[in-house]
């Protein structure tokens, strides 16, 4: 998080002091709350573009449009001119604008599924799975009756054609055809420590959610797919998205720390 916070405004570091120092005050509940109170009011003040953070739904609700209707994934959101030909929604923030505010729930990144070298020669390789706190995926949106409709992601991707016809094991067939909702809060990558500013990767790909496994994505899925292992194995259903180019939310729901 400290390499993190030296590329935010003041403002915002302003934000991560008051919690710290909640942690640090005296079980006085009556000092808890007025802490908890100055963090709830600094984190509603923030304005971060594109994004609310939702404390009410404990979320981090980013503003997005669908930007495709049928054919295979790679991505569920991706940023404007990069991945739409293979993402559902296209998003309208920054990623690191929508790490700060996971972060600010209370959530805690980890690190996308990559490949570190044990040796100066390159002949041995070690691979680290990703990992990250737990956030669930929805889209929210308006129907044709104003009604709110609020969905898991796993509603609008079903397996691909190609990878129902593909041999699996009996056991994990159910497993497999089932889409989570539930991703991984990886947390991309920070460039060059010489450079400055660092540079936040997924703020140049716009790899915001992934289900390919790319090393600088936002959040990912705990397991991995590679364009090389059949990373194309889902596509969307199209029976509940919305159409082309619908505003729509993408809320990312932190689960709430257990008291």
């Amino acid at each position: 998080m400290n390499q993190l916070t030296s590329l935010l405004a003041p403002s915002l570091r302003m934000i991560f002091v008051i919690a710290a120092t909640t942690s640090l005050l005296s079980a006085d509940p009556s000092t808890e709350k007025k802490a908890d109170d100055a963090t709830t009011a600094a984190i509603k003040a923030l304005k971060l573009p594109g994004i609310e953070i939702n404390l009410e739904e404990h979320s981090v609700d980013v503003q997005s449009a669908i930007c495709l209707t049928e054919g295979a994934l790679e991505f569920i959101a991706c940023t404007k001119d990069t991945k739409e030909h293979e993402s559902i929604i296209v998003v309208n923030a920054r990623p690191l604008h929508i790490h700060t505010a996971l972060l600010l729930l209370g959530a805690k990144n980890g690190n996308p599924s990559m490949r570190r070298a044990l040796d100066k020669e390159f002949t041995r390789w070690q691979d680290i799975p990703p990992s990250g706190d737990p956030v669930e995926v929805f889209l929210v949106w308006k129907n044709d009756k104003e009604e709110t409709v609020d969905r898991p992601i796993s509603d609008f991707i079903t397996r691909s054609q190609d990878a129902e016809s593909t041999p699996a094991d009996p056991t994990k067939k159910e497993e497999k055809q089932k889409f989570p909702h539930t991703f991984l809060f990886a947390g991309s990558q920070l460039g060059d420590p010489a450079e400055s500013p660092r540079k936040y990767y997924a703020d140049i790909s716009g790899h915001v959610i992934s289900i390919s496994a790319f090393g600088d994505e936002l959040l990912c899925l705990p397991e991995v797919y590679s364009q090389e292992n059949g990373a194309l194995m889902w596509q969307i259903d199209p029976t509940h998205v919305p159409p082309l180019h619908t505003k729509v939310t993408l809320r990312l729901r932190v689960k709430k720390p257990k008291p």
